[in-house]
């Protein structure tokens, strides 16, 4: 059985950032504003900052590689606290949330939230952040529930559901996917990274400096990490 590491400084913090493909109500924008607000407040200094993008809540830490790098950051940087704009923001299943605070605890670290709510040590602050917790789940299962319930009635009227994944397109009767060469070329340059041992950040910084096309703003960590597992149209 592992061993807790020495108490971090409680006046560090590495910072946690998630937002979901279906919940985009609170930002990486807004919650990294929520969070250095926080910080500024209470004379805490951010170590580093760490963003699953497009991750649910309900996985699980062993699921989200940047949750997993906050951790680790946590005994890096000698911080005390891993901190998050909300308690959802964590996550949306009780027991992945439980094993988070565990796995910090570990790491000599507290989990503490930028809206300050369940905040402290005594019995009320633990029950209240048990509701928090329970209520995200909640929504999380209310969230899955109704786009299951869409998805069908899409379905029943033929109409096609689910994302294109990236690289492919549809042919122009709307029925098929056909591969995209532009973005079959981008997993295939992430193959090739991967098999000569580039980092999967260091490949998310070289396509966002070349512009690769991609579906958004920039290239995002999780995508990357996505693509590398996705097979190239032969």
């Amino acid at each position: 059985m592992s061993k807790r590491a020495k108490a971090g400084d409680v006046k560090r913090a590495v910072a946690y950032i998630r937002v979901s493909t279906d919940e985009q109500s609170l930002g990486p924008d807004a919650q990294r504003a929520a969070i250095l607000a926080w910080a500024v407040a209470q004379g805490v200094t951010v170590t580093s900052w760490h963003a699953d993008l497009g991750v649910s809540g309900g996985l699980s830490p062993e699921r989200r590689p940047a949750l997993l790098a906050a951790l680790d950051a946590l005994t890096a940087t000698g911080s005390g606290l891993l901190v998050a704009s909300k308690r959802d923001r964590l996550g949306r299943d009780l027991v992945g949330t439980a094993l988070l605070e565990r796995l910090a605890e570990r790491a000599g670290a507290r989990v503490v939230t930028a809206d300050g709510i369940g905040a402290g040590d005594t019995p009320e602050a633990g029950l209240m952040r048990g509701l928090v917790d329970a209520f995200a789940q909640y929504e999380r299962l209310v969230i899955k529930a109704r786009t299951k319930a869409a998805l069908n009635v899409k379905r029943n009227r033929g109409e096609r559901t689910g994302q294109l994944p990236f690289g492919y397109g549809l042919d122009p009767d709307g029925v098929r996917l056909v591969a995209l060469p532009a973005e079959q070329a981008v997993i295939n340059r992430v193959h090739s990274l991967r098999a000569d041992g580039v980092t999967m950040r260091a490949i998310v910084a070289r396509l966002n400096a070349d512009g690769a096309p991609c579906r958004g703003s920039r290239w995002h960590l999780s995508l990357v990490a996505r693509l590398s597992r996705v097979a190239v149209a032969a």
